[in-house]
């Protein structure tokens, strides 16, 4: 028994000696997780840039019932509503322009190895927007209640110029090496200015084929000036990490305003940012 001990401590005592002189494995130190990690750079934290860019702007006037309602409003107890004038199509349709940008940004991250979420707000100063203006006229086929023909113009016109918007996003990106490829979504406001304005003209005879006596005409403008116009934004970016807190971005975004004029945006900028 007291040789079996002997034995059995020697054995123990030789196996540790070994183990003792064995060289540390990595996987022993850490050295595989820590590789799980494609990025070396560290982007949380506060974080502020300016930016430029060129964008084009879609405008639907057609979804507007602005001018509609004047119209209606103007020929009220007017005997050229036989005319049944108030739902003539006047065409104001879609109209697109495009746009120079700049403006800036700020915003926060917070990083989980290389899970990246944050919050964002940017800004872009513009000029976006468009204007229709529609036209129609029609003589009555037959002499109305009062005795009369009619022969009847509408010009009808719509415009809308957005030169400030804002939009306050979340973010979702990819930390791979120095690039940060991320979407975004949230919400956005625009400062605009919004007219509407419709005109009638009427003119008189006793016959269809003239001479028409012209009528005085009837108008209605509807403006309003530094209008606050609401909506949402989503889009695509990528920060590229430059030297130390220094990032350039690229980076595409789509707005929709969803006020009297349906106005969608669409801008590619470009720029420089610096994290704290």
């Amino acid at each position: 028994m007291r040789r079996l001990l002997l034995v059995a401590v020697m054995l123990g005592a030789t196996t540790g000696a070994q183990a003792a002189d064995m060289p540390d494995l990595p996987i022993l130190r850490g050295s595989y997780t820590d590789g799980l990690s494609r990025s070396s750079v560290n982007w949380q934290g506060f974080y502020a840039g300016a930016q430029a860019g060129y964008g084009s702007s879609d405008e639907n006037f057609s979804s507007s019932s602005a001018n509609k309602n004047m119209l209606n409003a103007l020929l009220d107890h007017n005997v050229i509503q036989e005319m049944d004038v108030a739902n003539w199509n006047l065409g104001l349709g879609k109209m697109s322009s495009r746009s120079a940008a700049y403006g800036g940004f700020v915003g926060y991250n917070w990083q989980w190895t290389d899970v990246v979420f944050g919050l964002e707000a940017s800004y872009v100063h513009g000029n976006f927007g468009g204007s229709a203006v529609a036209s129609k006229e029609l003589v009555s086929g037959s002499a109305l209640s009062d005795g009369f023909f009619h022969d009847v113009r509408v010009d009808s016109a719509a415009a809308i110029k957005i030169q400030d918007m804002a939009t306050f996003r979340g973010r979702a990106a990819y930390a791979w090496g120095c690039f940060l490829p991320y979407a975004f979504g949230g919400f956005a406001i625009g400062n605009a200015d919004i007219s509407h304005s419709v005109t009638v003209y009427d003119a008189t005879s006793t016959v269809i084929t003239g001479p028409f006596t012209s009528l005085g005409t009837l108008n209605a403008t509807d403006a309003y000036h530094n209008h606050l116009v609401y909506g949402y934004t989503g889009g695509l970016g990528v920060d590229v990490n430059l030297m130390g807190g220094l990032f350039m971005r690229a980076e595409w975004e789509y707005v929709r305003f969803t006020s009297s004029v349906d106005t969608s945006i669409n801008t590619v900028r470009a720029g420089l940012g610096y994290k704290f």
